[in-house]
C-alpha cells in the first residue's frame, strides 16, 4: 500500500465494506425495542447488536462475488473511451484473486 496502488486500495476497501455488510444483522432479526424513554438501553454499546460471524467459506464467497462483479462490469464496458476503467476493474479483480490464490483456492 505504500506504493499507493490505487487499484489494490479500492478493491480492498470495497471488499471490506461488503464483508462488513454481510456481518450486519438484518433489521427484521434485530427485533424492536421499547419505544418509551424508560425502556431505552443505557450505557456505551448498549444499542449495538451482536454481528453475525462469517465462516471462511462465506468470506471466500463474498470475495469471489466481488471479483465476478468487477469482471462482469469490465466485459460490459466495450467502448474505447472506457479502456482505463476496464483496466482498473481487471487490476482490482487480480488483487482479490491473489488473496484467494494465497489460500490455495482457485
Amino acid at each position: 500500500m505504500r506504493a499507493r496502488d490505487k487499484a489494490a486500495v479500492s478493491a480492498l476497501r470495497s471488499t471490506l465494506a461488503a464483508l462488513d455488510n454481510a456481518e450486519a444483522v438484518p433489521v427484521g432479526e434485530a427485533g424492536t425495542r421499547g419505544s418509551a424513554l424508560e425502556q431505552s438501553p443505557v450505557g456505551a454499546g448498549a444499542t449495538e447488536m451482536v454481528r453475525r460471524e462469517l465462516s471462511e467459506c462465506g468470506v471466500v464467497d463474498i470475495v469471489r462475488a466481488e471479483v465476478a462483479e468487477r469482471l462482469r462490469f469490465a466485459e460490459q464496458l466495450t467502448a474505447p473511451v472506457h479502456a482505463d476503467r476496464v483496466a482498473r476493474l481487471r487490476a482490482e479483480a487480480a488483487v482479490l484473486l491473489r488473496f484467494l490464490d494465497d489460500r490455495g483456492t482457485p
